[in-house]
């Protein structure tokens, strides 16, 4: 469950710390107050997309905190090297003033990419627009799926449609018209026969670099080497001769001062190394010697290396690759047709083995389809909706191949809002709150397969009033049975059968807003409900059918049937 709360320069909210309760946490609010704002931190908190409009003005970050208790994403956390402290995971995410956000789990940096993975354990959040998924057609197949539990026969389907799908491509690829074939040949025989008469050879082009640069400066270095090699080893005084000089010397020296030991062999040691270093000084001289024809062919080959890899695009390693490719390329243009033949029996095979797959899908979609319906059409009547009739239609993909990567069949939710109406699509049918009544049915028969811990709802009493407040109300309750729920509400009926009620409250000062969340007791609770019920400033009369509302939703909470 969700535990606390820090929102920190959060639009209107400069800083504020909620302690969540188990069970229906509610949240009321003027509006305008930042209900949704709560809703939004919790979002970004869990990995959702932000942006600098999300910070303060005047701010130069913002920070979410939240800490959840919670079993569900322990294996999470060891995959991803990351160690809870104690029972809590402590989730953060700081978003500067420029937009850009950093995210941690316990402290320990991680993407928004995992922040949302690892919220999917904790948190389901149910925004404002959430209802409107329903009339988006291409989601409802994905609801049934969820639903029906059918990851692991997905999976199965989905290895079976990317080996088809692997199989038609290359088939594409190499089907072809003579013509286009005749262009493709000559084009690939032409640049292999270009490649293969430039001899490339890799780290060539490098190396004859190096070679250029040393000739363009051949006359100072020459110079240089010679006058080195004179004073290392040529001249009467060379350093190699006086060092072998200095060296007899010292030997001879010893045999009175055995201390000098050490100095001798370091003299020796160092004509040793200066004979070294003349050797290496006499061979590059050597290298120098050179004539204007070597040049003119180092800069030719320079130019052809340099060309190829212009019209190629290419280093000398990806060069001689691309010759490779080139033959294999000109290989399957030859044998195409064998090639081809080959491939037909492959993807015959291959599409048998994803119809066997997609029927599978399809055969449990349907006996999911069936179930989905009783449950939601039980769901709808105890929120007020007996006469709805709910049907997940299954029906097969259209044109060819009659198959796509979800399968051979589309899924389409209808409904019919009234007795005796044949069903139709929900985007025709239903009305704003009769959307949300529906997306609540869902969440109930979901959230009975469903381990997340924590369920939010964002104003799904959207277009709700009367009793069917009071349903949505006591199912929100049931919910909260099993789980931990927080929801938004304007409705008095929902704010009623709070187990622990958050006032959201907007005031100004030194022409600044400030927002602040604060739980209310008892007598909050009254007035509160009042406000709800009638507006600013509740008269004693509504303050106390407030009081018989509250007392009200305690008699159902506790299984007790209200008086009238």
């Amino acid at each position: 469950m969700l535990k606390d709360l820090h929102i920190e320069n959060i639009a209107v909210i400069e800083r504020t710390d909620v302690e969540f309760s188990p069970g229906l946490n509610i949240l009321t609010g003027e509006t305008g107050a930042g209900k949704s704002i709560v809703i939004d931190a919790l979002d970004a908190v869990l990995g959702g997309r932000v942006s600098r409009t999300l910070v303060r003005s005047g701010a130069e970050k913002a920070v979410v905190t939240a800490v959840f208790t919670s079993d569900n994403a322990l294996d999470w956390c060891m995959e991803n090297d990351i160690e809870p402290e104690g029972d809590e995971l402590i989730l953060q995410r700081r978003i500067s003033a420029d937009g850009k956000s950093s995210c941690r789990v316990c402290g320990v940096p991680v993407t928004a990419a995992q922040l949302r993975e690892l919220g999917s354990f904790l948190l389901d959040i149910h925004g404002q627009n959430d209802g409107r998924q329903l009339m988006d057609e291409a989601r409802h197949r994905e609801y049934l799926d969820r639903f029906a539990g059918l990851l692991p026969e997905l999976e199965a389907y989905a290895e079976q449609y990317r080996a088809w799908q692997s199989i038609a491509a290359e088939m594409e690829r190499l089907t072809m018209d003579e013509a286009e074939k005749e262009y493709r040949t000559e084009r690939l025989r032409a640049a292999l026969s270009e490649l293969e008469s430039a001899e490339l050879a890799e780290g060539e082009e490098a190396a004859l670099e190096a070679r250029r640069e040393l000739l363009k400066n051949a006359g100072r270095l020459t110079e240089a080497l010679d006058e080195s090699y004179t004073l290392l080893y040529a001249a009467e005084d060379s350093a190699i001769s006086l060092s072998s000089e200095a060296g007899d010397l010292l030997d001879r020296a010893q045999a009175w001062a055995p201390s000098l030991g050490e100095a001798a062999r370091l003299v020796t040691d160092a004509r040793y190394l200066l004979e070294d270093a003349a050797e290496r000084v006499r061979e590059t001289r050597a290298e120098l010697d050179f004539s204007p024809e070597e040049y003119d062919r180092l800069e030719s080959r320079l130019s052809t290396l340099r060309k190829l890899r212009k019209k190629y695009g290419r280093d000398e390693a990806e060069l001689l690759a691309y010759m490779e490719e080139c033959r294999a390329q000109l290989d399957d243009l030859e044998y195409a047709d064998d090639r081809l033949l080959r491939l037909e029996k492959d993807l015959a095979a291959a599409e048998a083995r994803v119809r066997k797959e997609a029927k599978v899908l399809r055969e449990k979609r349907a006996a999911a389809a069936a179930e989905l319906q009783k449950r939601i059409e039980a769901e709808l009547a105890a929120l007020r909706m007996p006469s709805v009739r709910f049907e997940a239609e299954i029906l097969p993909l259209s044109g060819k191949p009659g198959f796509d990567r979800h399968g051979d069949c589309e899924v389409r939710f209808l409904m019919s809002a009234n007795a005796g109406e044949k069903p139709g699509r929900i985007a025709q049918i239903a009305s704003g709150g009769e959307l949300s009544r529906i997306m609540l049915a869902m969440k109930s028969v979901f959230a009975q397969k469903d381990p997340v811990p924590a369920m939010v709802f964002d104003e799904i009493d959207t277009g709700v009033s009367g009793i069917a407040a009071q349903r949505v109300g006591e199912k929100l309750g049931d919910l909260a049975a099993h789980r931990q729920v927080l929801c938004v509400t304007h409705l008095p009926q929902i704010a009623a059968m709070a187990d622990a009620h958050y006032a959201i409250e907007k005031s100004e000062t030194g022409g600044r807003t400030f927002t602040k969340v604060f739980p209310l007791d008892r007598e909050g609770r009254v007035r509160e409900i009042a406000r709800l019920q009638s507006g600013e400033n509740p008269t004693a009369a509504m303050l106390e059918s407030a009081k018989e509302l509250l007392r009200a939703s305690e008699t159902r909470k506790s299984g007790g049937t209200p008086e009238e």
